[in-house]
């Protein structure tokens, strides 16, 4: 089976978490926590640094190591580490994502997480 290493940016600011909508692929309109692949060479905190720079035209500052989730989709197996980060700038811009939304912990629930990320959600509902 294919193996797809990423990072996962859980932007925090307030009592809110940072969630994106994929706009693409066979996950379209899926949530999601932003983030991306790896490059060789890169440590995680870079590529989730310049993956940010890319999806949503803002900087951030990778705060604490969350988890690494490891979930077997249909088509690839996903190791996904995981870091609670905060903003830089306030302005963002969705580069590849159809829609975001800053949701409170009891919002967490309302939107179609991808499956992997569920476990991302499980873990801060019951970290707070």
């Amino acid at each position: 089976m294919k193996r797809i290493e990423v990072v996962a940016a859980i932007i925090r600011r307030g009592g809110e978490v940072f969630a994106t909508q994929r706009g693409y692929g066979d996950w379209k309109d899926w949530w999601e926590f932003p983030g991306g692949k790896m490059e060789p060479g890169e440590t995680p905190e870079e590529a989730l640094k310049r993956e940010i720079c890319e999806e949503l035209s803002t900087e951030i500052s990778v705060d604490e190591f969350l988890c690494t989730v490891e979930y077997d989709y249909p088509k690839f197996h996903l190791t996904m580490h995981c870091f609670l980060c905060s903003l830089q700038t306030e302005a963002m811009h969705l580069n590849e994502h159809e829609a975001s939304r800053w949701l409170k912990k009891d919002e967490l629930e309302s939107v179609n997480w991808l499956p992997a990320d569920r476990i991302v959600i499980n873990r801060i509902i019951s970290n707070q």
